[in-house]
């Protein structure tokens, strides 16, 4: 019986290549930035969500936040799915998309957790 081990299954030896190439410092960067800021608004707008305008906090102000973190959740899950190489780079505009319209939805909710008119 054949081997399994030397099967190649019409490969011929091992490709170490990444995926989509080589990520650029540049690329890293951005992405490292992007990330940041997108967290820390998030952060932000958790912690106000919980502290303004007073002590209990609002239920409405909390299920904003949730709401938000669920946006959250599948910006997190097509990041991941992008690292490992499961999605195509046009994917990452999309994520890029995803994050910019989570920072504008936090930016209205701290608007609206701080009360301005």
């Amino acid at each position: 019986m054949e081997d399994f081990s030397t099967r190649t299954y019409g490969t011929s030896g091992m490709d170490n290549r990444p995926l989509f190439g080589e990520t650029s410092a540049r690329d890293r960067i951005i992405n490292l930035a992007v990330g940041g800021f997108t967290s820390l608004v998030v952060l932000v707008t958790v912690i106000s969500s919980f502290v303004f305008p007073s002590l209990p906090p609002r239920p409405l102000n909390v299920f904003f936040a949730v709401c938000i973190l669920l946006a959250c959740g599948s910006a997190i899950m097509l990041i991941f799915w992008y690292r490992q190489g499961d999605l195509e780079p046009k994917f990452r505009n999309l994520i890029y998309y995803m994050l910019v319209s989570i920072v504008l939805l936090c930016l209205c909710a701290n608007l609206y957790f701080h009360d301005v008119r």
